[in-house]
C-alpha cells in the first residue's frame, strides 16, 4: 500500500550505488562544505560550512526517501528528515537549533561563534555525513572522503 505521507519521485536512471544523480550531486556538494570548514581559519566560516555541509546532507535524504506531503506540516529540511527517516530525527533536532546561529553568521554576525562551537558542529557534521552515506550505499561507496590523500608513488 503506498504511503500517503510522502510526494513519489519520478524515476530516472539511477547513478553509482542505485541512487538518483541529485543525491549523489547533494553528497557531493556537502563533502565540498566539509572541505571548507576543514580550511577556514574563522570560526564562523567554519560553522556556517560545517552547518551547510549537514543541509546538503540532510537534503540527499529527503531526496532519496522522497519529500513529505505538504500535509504534514513539515517545512525545512530538518522537518523533513525527521518524518522520511526517524532514526535520523536526533541529528535534525541538532542541526535545527544552530539555523539560527547560520543565518545570523550569514548576516554578518558571526562574532558570537567560538572556536569550539564551530568545532563540535564541523565533528557532528562530519559524523552525520557518514551516516548519511551509510543509509543511502550501505557497501561504502558514498563513504565521505574529505581527509583521503593520494598514495605517493
Amino acid at each position: 500500500m503506498p504511503s500517503h505521507d510522502r510526494v513519489p519521485r519520478p524515476a530516472g536512471p539511477p547513478a553509482r550505488g542505485g541512487t538518483d544523480p541529485e543525491v549523489d550531486r547533494l553528497l557531493a556538494r556537502s563533502d565540498a562544505e566539509l572541505a571548507a570548514a576543514a580550511t577556514a581559519s574563522d570560526p564562523a566560516e567554519r560553522f556556517e560550512h560545517g552547518h551547510l555541509a549537514a543541509l546538503r546532507a540532510a537534503a540527499a535524504v529527503v531526496a532519496l526517501r522522497g519529500r513529505p506531503s505538504p500535509r504534514t506540516g513539515a517545512r525545512s529540511v530538518w522537518d523533513m528528515l525527521a518524518r522520511v527517516e526517524p532514526d535520523l530525527a536526533p541529528w535534525a533536532g541538532y542541526f535545527a537549533s544552530g539555523a539560527r546561529l547560520r543565518v545570523a553568521i550569514e548576516a554578518g554576525h558571526g562574532e558570537q561563534v567560538t572556536a569550539r562551537r564551530a568545532a563540535e558542529l564541523v565533528a557532528c557534521a562530519e559524523d552525520f555525513r557518514d551516516e548519511v552515506g551509510i543509509l543511502v550505499d550501505p557497501d561504502g561507496g558514498f563513504a565521505l572522503r574529505l581527509h583521503a590523500a593520494p598514495a605517493a608513488s
